[in-house]
């Protein structure tokens, strides 16, 4: 599969130049189907840049490219289209039935079952499908800049649109980034103890960004991978809560679930695809399709549905998200930021309530200190982009690397900048839209893991215990270390 506007300066390969060429869904679609001559509107393909996941070592594999090539709306609407022909399919039998019934009373009782007059194409109901989508946090500010609306109001009006397509159930990822922090706060601490100089287990980088743990897994190798948080990402987390705990609620086996993220990068894409089969979720997938915000707003604007507001759905029953809050990141989950208060109190007994951040070689790389009797005794950096990525890795090599955690992430500007929402149609950075996304990111209300009045009783409930092999297994991954070589040091970014 040839690479597509690479970033690197120097490259042999190739760039391919076609243009891409839309292409409509298999069946038809609510966002396909408009106008009074019922002409469709074709859907462009998902198609992955080099730019939007540059942690494959500049190509994606030609089995990676076809799976890839399946994350799209055409395989959202295969969902709903099949579930929606179920549905005709039994109301269309119940309103002959009726009149038959009706009509014909004394001679319905004489009749053979089922009678020949509703013998209609069958519907393979084992097709159906409970569809829920799941929303990450930071694809909501692009929903509330598009709608020019508050990102609660955006939210419901998402959250409407999807579910007048046929979703059943959409949810906000925020609950599983609450599983991902807290595991990764509990790892640093233990970390932090036993680092020394036999057992350097500190830097401690995080891996909840799927293109740089890629990154580090395909070219980075061991030395690298070793120091990766083992704590899960969000969507590896929500995809088993949707397909374990709540399929349970529901009483339901996790292949009759489809389970729909959307998210602001083309990485997660990957993610989905690399995260391969969890044990508990007997032989499904925790995600089956990864849409981008783009994606979704495309659908959105090709579609002429009337939407009724809903609020965000929550794991727990009827209980519905009021409002909108985030964790405290400027465009992420914000790890750093929690690890860095619960590292304080646990090892030092500080209070930290604000966290300040020093931006150091750009506004890329920020770092965060805790100082006690004059000591630096916890010293925190974000490190974002691909650059920034590689000077820090060059440098924890040589072993001149000060810092006891990062906060990785592969997009310069962070989640945020996303390259399945915060770029122009050509395909360059949106730079105002992203300025724009901060802002109202920055004003969604903090809400601490800590805090959530549902944790404890999913950790007892759901996984038998905090600390218990059953919290481990879900929540917790391995890295495959498959380096190719040094050389791949020597890319300039």
């Amino acid at each position: 599969m040839k690479c597509e506007h690479c970033t690197r300066k120097e490259c042999s390969k190739k760039t391919k130049t076609d243009d891409q060429e839309n292409v409509s869904a298999d069946a038809p679609s609510p966002a396909q189907e408009n106008g009074e001559k019922g002409e469709f509107h074709k859907l462009a393909d998902a198609r992955i840049f080099l730019s939007d996941c540059l942690a494959c070592d500049s190509c994606v594999t030609a089995e990676e490219g076809v799976q890839l090539s399946q994350q799209n709306a055409k395989d959202f609407f295969r969902v709903l289209n099949l579930n929606k022909m179920c549905v005709h399919f039994f109301f269309l039998a119940f309103t002959m039935l009726a009149r038959l019934v009706l009509n014909c009373w004394p001679q319905v009782i004489h009749l053979p079952w089922p009678p020949k007059v509703l013998v209609l194409q069958k519907c393979d109901t084992s097709k159906h499908k409970v569809l829920v989508v799941s929303v990450c946090p930071q694809s909501l500010p692009y929903f509330a800049a598009k709608f020019n609306l508050s990102v609660t109001d955006a939210s419901r009006r998402l959250c409407g649109f999807l579910k007048s397509l046929g979703v059943h159930y959409v949810f906000d990822t925020r609950i599983a980034a609450d599983f991902s922090i807290l595991e990764s706060q509990k790892e640093f601490v233990r970390r932090y103890r036993q680092h020394s100089e036999e057992e350097r287990t500190l830097p401690m980088l995080t891996s909840a960004c799927p293109g740089w743990v890629r990154y580090a897994e395909r070219v980075l190798g061991r030395p690298i991978t070793a120091h990766l948080c083992t704590a899960k990402s969000p969507q590896q987390v929500m995809g088993s809560l949707v397909k374990d705990y709540f399929a349970r609620q529901q009483n339901l086996s996790p292949e009759k679930i489809f389970h729909v993220i959307v998210a602001p990068c083309y990485d997660k894409k990957l993610e989905a695809l690399q995260e391969g089969f969890p044990p508990a979720l007997h032989g499904s997938r925790g995600a089956d399709c990864v849409l981008t915000s783009g994606e979704i707003a495309q659908i959105m604007d090709q579609g002429d549905l009337s939407v009724k507001d809903a609020a965000i759905d929550t794991l727990f029953g009827d209980l519905k998200e009021d409002k909108v809050t985030r964790h405290d990141g400027a465009s992420s989950d914000g790890h750093l930021a929690h690890i860095f208060r619960h590292a304080a109190k646990e090892l030092f007994n500080e209070d930290v309530e604000e966290v300040t951040y020093r931006a150091l070689r750009n506004k890329d790389f920020q770092e965060v200190t805790l100082e006690k009797n004059g000591e630096v005794v916890l010293r925190f950096a974000a490190a974002y982009g691909f650059r920034n990525i590689q000077n820090m890795i060059l440098k924890l090599k040589k072993g001149k690397f000060p810092y006891h955690f990062v906060e990785v992430l592969a997009c310069a500007g962070g989640c945020l900048n996303g390259r399945g929402q915060a770029q122009t149609p050509d395909g360059h950075a949106d730079k105002a839209l992203l300025r724009q996304m901060e802002g109202i990111y920055a004003d969604i209300p903090v809400r601490r893991p800590e805090s959530s009045a549902h944790m404890q009783e999913l950790y007892q409930e759901w996984l038998e215990g905090i600390n218990s092999p059953k919290a481990r297994e879900v929540l917790h991954t391995t890295y495959q270390s498959q380096e190719r070589g040094a050389h791949s040091l020597d890319i300039k970014w």
